[in-house]
């Protein structure tokens, strides 16, 4: 079996166009490594325990004080899932390719895997966001008079925490972005510019934006979790959840009894968790 480290199954030039493609494949389709921190170790369990939330007493000059007990909450993350697809690629489908079919299905099978594994992350960021919630104003995103409105109130959900500073983001679906097109040509001069000429709706009031394809955020069952996300968006800190992939994606192939050619798979195991302590700083939008 062959990794991104590395290849041991004598096709040396088809594993090395395996590693420059699948860079390729994660910066453009993964908005996930983007807003998680991200684990590539081998490890199945990330552990990250914590205490109580301390409360300060104020009170009047005394030199007493109350004594509270201390306890510890064992937070884990535990990868639990795996994004996988496979093909039978016979030899005479390689025989009468005019170029290396198997490297172009290997680049295809590659982006699948990815936005796959992007779509289990932002769906489960989106189901464990449990304590901020919001309801969009009727016509959600997609009417340009609900932008400004809908951004102050995201940022207010979030505002006043030490990690906002680490820069906040906001994930919708491509058919929401009418309403970011018309509030952007009707602002200020230089964001109107950058509408005008570009189509640039990259940012909102210091918020990173991130579109996906229609049928990201779905109500299904994602490998060991159901969720139903149909009609939400997400918003939030970045950097206060974790995705693990144990050494990232990797590939098998193999020549099958029966048949000509190579069985070829592709796969990355994957886990997530948004840190309890943290859950404040995600919110789940509910368009209406």
């Amino acid at each position: 079996m062959n990794t991104l480290t590395g290849g041991t199954s004598g096709f040396g030039a088809r594993n090395k166009y395996f590693q420059s493609q699948y860079q390729i494949v994660l910066r453009k389709a993964l908005v996930a490594e983007k807003i998680c921190t991200v684990d590539n170790s081998d490890l199945k369990t990330l552990q990250n325990p914590y205490g109580g939330q301390p409360t300060a007493t104020i009170q009047a000059v005394a030199g007493t004080y109350a004594v509270t007990a201390w306890t510890i909450t064992d937070d884990y993350l535990s990868v639990t899932d795996e994004v996988i697809y496979a093909e039978q690629i016979f030899a005479h489908e390689q025989f009468f390719a005019v170029f290396d079919i198997m490297a172009s299905r290997l680049d295809n099978m590659m982006y699948a895997i990815a936005w796959g594994i992007d779509k289990y992350v932002l769906n489960n960021l989106l189901t464990a966001a449990t304590t901020s919630t919001y309801d969009t104003p009727t016509g959600g995103f997609t009417s340009g008079g609900n932008i400004n409105t809908i951004m102050g109130n995201l940022l207010s959900k979030v505002a006043g925490y030490q990690n906002v500073s680490q820069g906040t983001f906001l994930v919708i679906e491509n058919t929401d972005l009418p309403g970011f097109a018309v509030a952007g040509a009707t602002s200020g001069f230089s964001v109107a510019d950058s509408v005008l000429r570009n189509g640039l709706m990259n940012q909102w009031m210091g918020t990173d934006i991130y579109v996906v394809r229609t049928g990201t955020f779905v109500t299904d069952t994602l490998g060991s979790t159901s969720v139903t996300n149909s009609g939400m968006r997400v918003f939030g800190v970045k950097g206060v959840s974790t995705y693990a992939s144990p050494r990232g994606l990797q590939y098998d192939e193999k020549g099958v009894s029966g048949k000509t050619g190579k069985e070829v798979v592709v796969y990355g195991l994957v886990g997530f968790k948004l840190w309890t302590q943290s859950v404040p700083l995600i919110v789940a939008i509910t368009l209406k």
